[in-house]
């Protein structure tokens, strides 16, 4: 058996009104890939932050390499050997890949001046231990965010690290990208490295993990060796009950009736002439490889990035060129991919950050925010949505990510939006909290609303949409019936491979595009 370089015994973390942890045990073995898996809120996070300086615990024992640790900071964690990689990458993107990997510690010459060369060298050297050959001069903004990812990796390395914790480290990645990061995985394990990998994929366990350990509401419920336990029991374990299914069942046929008509949408350079129409009561996916313009698309339709050339028109009214806000009043909202930077205020309140696109709903003749409008607004959406949060006035950045997920959903709720674009609306979310994600889409298009979902996983968009548009390279090349469409077919659409034609509704009499555009 390895040695244990890391172990955790009865350890508990309190905040104010959430018990964070409950006399968890934990335990990492020297060169094992131990994953550490649960729902949104069962403490995962907290336990990480704990191990690498961030929190310190109100009870329990932390033994590095067998001797007891106190860490009172992150430097404090890094510096004994214990690096963490966050699924917000703490880079700087103007400053090169050399420059991010020895920051603090550049070298320096006799003359007490910058050894870029030197430090050039020593990049490559920590990279080449990972076989990963990158320009080490190139500007971190230039790469895509694998290569960012690496560098994060790298820059852990060099402070000659014996546990690396990954904290989703596969939530932006294409399939290839995730190929690449395994590779490097499995590199860093026959090096010895222990690493805690959190994922809510769990699909992809399956490729590195050499045990398990399940988290529940603050508690360590199990540990196994991962060839020894089945999928449903992890997932049972999880949630504390059972998932007879991924997705919910459809039972909505969308309308006949066009609530958004989108026509030759071009930005030079970004999108390229993309038409299509959204029906009301539909889930319209968008499907496509990284970089292919689903998120830029979306962004053109509700009004925060320019565009050249097109139109967009809702029920017929032409909504071309309006402002986010504009589009907000028109009744579309757009739930972001980043929803800490873009879809919360996250050290605002619960209450604040619902009523916050729509202040006059919660707002006195005089236009006052009354508080108590605000608090009655957003105990309906916490009850709706099953928001876990120990008050309306906790600060959003204190919930778990699929609770503030929840947040940003209520947010556009109250707003009373018609038309609903989710951009990776389950990323970094657990397997429970998905579901109520789904069954909450399902309703909304069962209720009218016509709906946008941009997704990575190509079984989401097949489990949960009634058509899916593939981009490819900014250009539309298919718009295929998701019920008569394969994960091939639409993965070779988006490689700008081709594939078969669009078939008809099954009798269905609205009108669909054409399955690729000129």
């Amino acid at each position: 058996m390895q040695e244990i370089i890391l172990d955790v015994e009865n350890v508990s973390k309190s905040f104010p009104g959430v018990k964070a942890l409950d006399h968890v045990s934990f335990d990492l073995r020297k060169g094992e890939v131990h994953a550490l898996v649960g729902e949104n809120g069962a403490g995962k996070s907290t336990l990480m932050k704990i191990l690498s300086g961030v929190h310190q615990p109100d009870e329990g024992v932390i033994r590095f390499k067998g001797r007891e640790v106190h860490f009172h900071d992150s430097t404090q964690a890094r510096d004994a050997g214990i690096g963490i990689i966050y699924q917000e990458l703490n880079l700087i993107p103007h400053l090169s890949v050399a420059a991010n990997i020895f920051i603090g510690r550049e070298p320096l010459t006799r003359l007490f001046t910058l050894n870029e060369k030197k430090m050039n060298e020593d990049a490559v050297a920590i990279l080449g231990r990972l076989n990963i050959r990158i320009d080490p001069t190139i500007t971190l903004n230039r790469l895509p965010i694998s290569k960012q990812q690496m560098v994060e990796i790298a820059k852990s390395l060099s402070f000659d690290s014996e546990v690396l914790i990954m904290d989703e480290p596969t939530s932006a990645l294409t399939e290839s990208e995730i190929d690449e990061l395994f590779t490097v995985i499995h590199t860093l394990r026959d090096r010895g490295v222990g690493i805690i990998y959190i994922s809510h994929r769990l699909e992809e366990l399956k490729h590195i993990v050499d045990r398990i350990s399940i988290f529940r509401d603050g508690r360590s419920v199990s540990t196994d060796t991962y060839s020894a336990i089945t999928m449903d029991t992890i997932v049972n374990r999880m949630v504390g009950r059972t998932l007879e299914q991924k997705f919910p069942a459809r039972h909505n046929v969308p309308t006949e009736e066009k609530i958004l008509e989108v026509r030759g949408i071009t930005r030079k350079g970004v999108l390229h002439d993309i038409s299509f129409d959204l029906y009301r009561g539909e889930i319209l996916g968008f499907a496509g490889l990284m970089g292919a313009g689903r998120s830029e698309l979306a962004r053109a339709i509700f009004g925060a990035d320019p565009i050249d050339a097109g139109t967009v028109a809702m029920n017929g009214k032409n909504l071309t060129s309006l402002s986010p806000s504009e589009s907000i009043r028109a009744g579309i909202a757009y739930l972001s991919e980043n929803r800490k930077q873009e879809g919360l205020a996250v050290r605002m309140k619960v209450a604040e950050n619902v009523s916050m696109a729509n202040v006059a709903g919660v707002s006195s003749r005089m236009g006052v925010i009354s508080r108590r409008r605000e608090l009655q607004a957003c105990q309906r959406y916490v009850d709706e949505l099953a928001i876990r949060t120990p008050s309306l006035t906790q600060v959003v950045n204190n919930l778990s990510g699929g609770n503030q997920q929840k947040v940003v959903v209520a947010k556009w709720l109250f707003c009373n939006s018609k038309i609903l674009i989710f951009d990776e609306p389950t990323r970094g979310i657990d397997v429970g909290t998905k579901f109520a994600i789904y069954e909450l889409i399902e309703r909304l298009a069962r209720e009218g609303v016509g709906v946008i979902m941009i997704s990575s996983e190509l079984p989401e968009i097949l489990g949960m949409t009634d058509r899916v548009l593939v981009l490819h390279e900014g250009s539309l090349e298919a718009t295929l019936v998701t019920k008569n469409t394969t994960q091939e077919e639409i993965l070779n659409f988006a490689a700008g491979l081709g594939g078969k034609a669009e078939r008809p509704l099954n009798g269905q009499s609205r009108p669909v595009e054409e399955s690729t555009q000129p």
